[in-house]
């Protein structure tokens, strides 16, 4: 079973920028693609990104493309999701999860889980 581990979070004012990272263990990292699901108060975890085994395809919930930029690195065991142009409606506690079933959206497609990271953006 593998074991994720979200860092970078914090809080930000409108505009500005933040890198999430999400650490693997436990598993073969490359046989996996990746993804960031979002879940903000009294809502629904939504998808935010996902990336290919090899880093080559990623995909975007139209909310966030063309701000925020999803990458991995197979060597570090490690997914990345850079956010620029911060908006307050961007806050939300932010979970990095392993799915064989790119480019899925699906919540129920995504098995393992992070614990989260907390992202604040203010106005």
């Amino acid at each position: 079973q593998v074991q994720l581990v979200e860092s970078g979070g914090g809080l930000v004012q409108a505009g500005g920028s933040l890198r999430l990272s999400c650490a693997a263990s436990g598993g073969t990292f490359s046989s996996y693609a990746m993804g960031w699901f979002r879940q903000a108060p009294g809502k629904e975890r939504e998808f935010v990104a996902a990336i290919s085994r090899s880093g080559i395809m990623t995909t975007y919930a139209d909310s966030v493309k063309g701000r925020f930029t999803i990458s991995r690195d197979n060597a570090k065991n490690t997914v990345y999701l850079q956010m620029n142009s911060l908006k307050p409606e961007d806050t939300a506690v932010y979970y990095c999860a392993t799915t064989y079933a790119y480019p899925s959206r699906r919540r129920t497609d995504f098995g393992s889980w992070g614990q989260g990271t907390q992202v604040t953006v203010s106005s």
